[in-house]
């Protein structure tokens, strides 16, 4: 809005309209700027420290807000430049003023208010550290129920912030290491309790006492990894730097390959020869696992030869092009770094093939979990001998395992996904030998119930983690096949046993083979749907538009929706899939929000068709919502449900697919220069009012982990009553 009064055009006539339209924009940035710093006030008022700074960036940015809206009070005016009163059309200079000072104050105030939520985060782990000594130290139950009560309140009050300000990060990086950390505390939480309560029955038993300080040492370790993220630090000053992939190593060596089109001299080849050498030492991972095939290997080897013969060619005729710029040898650059970079894309398909299909085979090979069930069934015998036995098969398969992710982060071609197979590494390292010293435990005490408790605890975190492979598999696929970018993970997803807290205990559900045949087409359909509303949106050139935003947020769960229709995902059960659908109703019913303010901008010969677009929209979200909260009972009537449901959702998906160009056309009208949008857009009052909205306690309720952590608590004492 300030940018359009900056940049109003000075022209000799000014209608009404026109006038009006600027006296709207300054009054309702002054509005803005008075709520921004009535809540900057009220933040001063808590925090002492900060209250005099906070207190002159609010004074300065209201100052700013009051002048704009004076300078802008011109609708009254006949002819302004004539009246004596100073307005925009007199002194534009002002305008810039106030505006610079504008921005200035409020970005001071949200530095402040940003320093506050950090002090929260970091208080708010120290309460937890210190209730975890407590914990270490207590010798009886009850001063542990008493103890771990106050912990898990402490744990639930550091997930609601944390998770808040996952929410708030724009790297994907940080936001996929802070959710790996939570997801420990969160997991670590439960394991604390059991192996808890298994140290104080037995008391004099060592491998008790491991699995306790084991679990004890992750949550400090994931606490400390959340606080890293939080102040952009670490603890020793220095930046870590996680070890380069092949993709990311192939991805930036082609492209200084092909940046030799368009500039000879911008780099060395000694550079290019160093960083395919850091590629080809990175293969080495592959061909010296002991679980690559060998057909795998002899492949890699082959064009690792290649790749270094095709470099060869590419810096000879290079440095002749260097010297000499004729047509011939500018062809033959063109032709060696096509070849290079060919051989390197199959050098990618081959890595990417070698770790796939190795993990394919290790996650079905494991899939029956043979080994936890044998060891819980020797420890409950208290046969020592066979648990030792189980418990070196345990410790081979998570070799593997740790094996597998180490190549599969080679090849996951983003950030995220990275980071995704580096903790799951870290799971599989530090889960094993909590198993194996459960298991030891339950062996030496057969007839202990919380032992026995104790293992279930590990053996089930070693099962969740096997299928966030599985998954974690597909998603490395698809993007290796282009069928899924880096996509927003939304928080909302439900998972098993976590977000349905606030609903009734169901049956779980699921679809059977010949419903899954039943709904497939339909599914396929769904799944198209999402790759168009993808095409669409990467056509925006403002990424952060919040048409686009809430349209791949719909496409995202639509193609949660369409793992569902093949058994896969994170949506297992029918309940799932209609809780998503619910969620997926309530963002397009934002979309249709937005779609409405957005038409207020648009003249009337462009209005009536987006208007009439978003009433379809919200009609069918209101269809939708109706169908997924609508009580069903009997195998056939919930399956009737689940296809009602996914063919509601492919309508609004071909829906929004029509929608997306429409709105980047009239948006495009308008840069062109065509006017197709007016001047002063009062809508955004409610776009901040639907941002307040996202903060209530009942939208932070869906944050990831916290509704486990509460269960965790609210369930402590009746688990140690069992």
């Amino acid at each position: 809005q300030i940018t359009t009064l900056i940049n109003h055009k000075d022209k000799p006539k000014r209608s009404d309209k026109t006038l009006q339209a600027i006296q709207r924009v300054g009054q309702a940035v002054n509005l803005a700027v008075g709520r921004f710093v009535t809540v900057g006030e009220a933040i001063a008022n808590e925090n002492h420290e900060l209250k005099e700074e906070m207190s002159v960036a609010c004074i300065e940015a209201r100052r700013a807000g009051e002048t704009i809206a004076q300078l802008t009070d011109v609708a009254s005016l006949d002819h302004p430049e004539s009246d004596s009163h100073i307005t925009i059309f007199t002194d534009k200079t002002g305008v810039v003023k106030a505006a610079r000072l504008l921005l200035s104050s409020v970005t001071k105030v949200l530095v402040l208010a940003d320093r506050i939520v950090i002090k929260q985060i970091i208080t708010s782990r120290n309460k937890v550290l210190a209730t975890m000594e407590q914990l270490e130290k207590v010798s009886s139950f009850q001063e542990f129920v008493q103890i771990f009560s106050q912990f898990g309140n402490e744990m639930v009050e550091f997930a609601h912030l944390t998770g808040d300000r996952q929410n708030d990060l724009k790297d994907e990086k940080k936001k996929a290491r802070m959710a790996a950390s939570r997801a420990v505390l969160e997991k670590c939480t439960m394991m604390l309790l059991t192996a808890s309560k298994t140290c104080l029955r037995h008391p004099d038993c060592e491998s008790a006492r491991i699995n306790k300080d084991g679990v004890f040492h992750r949550m400090r370790l994931a606490l400390e990894q959340v606080i890293e993220i939080v102040t952009d630090s670490r603890p020793n000053g220095e930046n870590e730097m996680a070890p380069i992939s092949i993709y990311s190593g192939i991805k930036e060596f082609k492209n200084k390959v092909e940046g030799l089109r368009e500039n000879l001299y911008f780099l060395s080849k000694d550079n290019l020869s160093t960083m395919l050498e850091v590629i080809l030492e990175h293969t080495e991972d592959f061909t010296d696992s002991a679980y690559t095939s060998h057909e795998h290997r002899e492949h890699i080897l082959e064009l690792s030869k290649q790749a270094k013969m095709e470099l060869e060619q590419l810096v000879s005729v290079w440095m002749q092009a260097q010297n000499q710029k004729t047509k011939d040898l500018m062809e033959d650059l063109e032709v060696a770094i096509l070849k290079t970079c060919q051989c390197m894309n199959e050098l990618k398909r081959e890595v990417h093939s070698a770790a796939t299909s190795l993990a394919a085979d290790l996650l079905k090979y494991h899939t029956d979990h043979m080994v936890l069930k044998a060891l819980k069934i020797t420890g409950v015998e208290g046969n020592l001998e066979a648990v030792a036995e189980y418990t070196c098969k345990l410790s081979e398969q998570k070799e593997q395992l740790v094996e597998m992710c180490r190549l599969l982060r080679h090849v996951s071609g983003t950030e995220p996904l990275e980071i995704t197979c580096i903790h799951a590494e870290d799971t599989f390292q530090v889960t094993g030998p909590q198993i194996i010293s459960a298991a030891e435990t339950l062996a030496l005490h057969p007839s202990s119930k919380i032992a026995k408790e104790n293992l279930e605890v590990f053996c089930e975190a070693w099962e969740s983690q096997l299928s966030d492979m599985s998954m974690l598999l597909r998603e490395i696929n698809d993007v290796f096949e282009g069928r899924r970018g880096e996509k927003r993970v939304y928080l909302s997803l439900p998972r098993p046993g976590k977000h349905n807290a606030n609903l009734k205990a169901l049956k779980p559900v699921k679809l059977d083979t010949e419903e899954q045949a039943k709904i497939a087409k339909l599914g396929l359909e769904l799944h198209l749907l999402t790759s168009d509303v993808d095409s669409e949106t990467e056509k925006w050139e403002d990424q952060e538009n919040e048409i686009v935003q809430h349209g791949q947020g719909m496409s995202s769960m639509a193609y949660s929706m369409y793992l569902f229709t093949r058994g896969e995902g994170l949506l297992k059960t029918t309940q799932d899939l209609f809780h998503q659908a619910e969620i997926f109703a309530t963002e397009g019913t934002k979309l249709a929000s937005a779609l409405h303010a957005f038409s207020d901008q648009v003249h009337d010969d462009d209005k009536p068709l987006l208007l009439l677009e978003a009433e379809k929209l919200m009609s069918m979200c209101k269809q939708l919502q109706i169908t997924a909260k609508a009580s069903v009972q009997g195998k056939s009537a919930t399956f009737t449900k689940v296809d009602a449901c996914i063919l509601k959702t492919r309508n609004m998906m071909t829906l929004l697919c029509q929608l997306l160009p429409l709105c980047c056309k009239l948006l495009r009208k308008n840069k062109a220069g065509n006017g197709c949008l007016k001047p002063a857009p009062p809508w955004r009052e409610e776009r901040i009012r639907t941002a307040t909205n996202a903060h209530t306690p009942e939208r932070r309720a869906e944050t990831f982990g916290t509704k486990s952590l509460e269960n965790h608590v609210t369930n402590m004492t009746f688990l140690e009553s069992k």
